[in-house]
């Protein structure tokens, strides 16, 4: 089966925080959609854990649960059943986005929760004028609040994930290194090409994340090769292993890194966020008031 085609926590300098410090009001927030049609790649995980290490970096970190399991929701410790409003209301009824926000119980970052109204979004979206950009639009005002924006997409390649490639930047699209994982691959890049060319010509690949890796595998380690041969340095460096901390953590209804952060999978997810802040421009958070 072939591949498809192609915290410091310590001060910074003080002529780099006046270089930087207003990077958001120029640039906005840099959005990532997390993406892959795929059930059971550590999407959800994945886009958990690195908003959480973003933030641990001194960055802020917004993240929406476009998925109606609203296990992103629940993994930040927030109970969907005890939410007036949801990113649901936002895409149906132009309900502020702002309006709507929730900050985690353990803080560090803010969420667009969800909950199962949200099934029901994909049929209704579809009677919407403009129902590709209904998500960028509500996100417009919050650009300039946050230095990064990660979207949990659904495991399926809807109208949800539509919205949510339109919206974005960049696609971080995790993946096992299995087979079956490659035809995913290929069809989520033919997507891709497809918003880019109609609906959002900035959208970029900002990389592939190799989830559950096990390096004893042969099959996991042929299959990666194989990615890095096709994609090169589109496949990050840092791969997430299998690890007992990452799979239990959301039954805390917590994030790896609150759950223990010295884990092989919080370690791993820490790594990764400074490889993605590297890659989008390294943003620097603003000194304190």
């Amino acid at each position: 089966m072939s591949v498809p085609a192609h915290s410091s926590s310590s001060p910074r300098p003080a002529h780099r925080r006046l270089r930087l410090a207003d990077d958001r009001a120029v640039h906005g927030a840099r959005i990532l959609a997390l993406a892959n049609q795929k059930g059971g790649v550590a999407k959800t995980t994945s886009t958990l854990n690195l908003g959480v290490a973003l933030s641990e970096r001194g960055l802020d970190v917004l993240l929406i649960d476009l998925d109606p399991q609203s296990n992103a929701t629940m993994g930040s410790g927030i109970d969907k059943n005890a939410l007036e409003y949801t990113v649901c209301d936002v895409l149906l009824d132009d309900i502020a986005a702002a309006d709507v926000l929730q900050t985690a119980p353990d803080g560090g970052f803010t969420v667009l929760p969800s909950n199962q109204e949200l099934t029901s979004a994909e049929v209704e979206l579809v009677t919407k004028p403009d129902r590709e950009f209904r998500l960028r639009k509500a996100l417009a005002p919050l650009i300039a609040r946050y230095d990064y924006i990660l979207i949990d997409c659904p495991p399926a390649l809807n109208m949800l994930t539509v919205n949510a490639l339109t919206a974005a930047d960049f696609v971080l699209i995790p993946m096992q290194c299995e087979y079956f994982a490659l035809e995913g691959l290929s069809a989520l890049v033919g997507t891709i090409d497809k918003i880019r060319a109609t609906a959002n010509p900035k959208l970029e690949m900002h990389g592939i994340l190799r989830t559950m890796f096990d390096p004893r595998n042969n099959l996991a380690n042929e299959v990666s090769s194989q990615l890095i041969s096709h994609f090169g340095d589109r496949v990050y460096r840092t791969v997430i292993p299998r690890n007992v901390r990452l799979a239990e953590a959301p039954s805390f209804g917590r994030p790896v890194l609150f759950h223990d952060k010295y884990s092989r999978g919080a370690l791993a997810y820490l790594a990764l966020a400074g490889e993605v802040n590297r890659r989008s421009g390294a943003p620097l958070p603003r000194p304190p008031p």
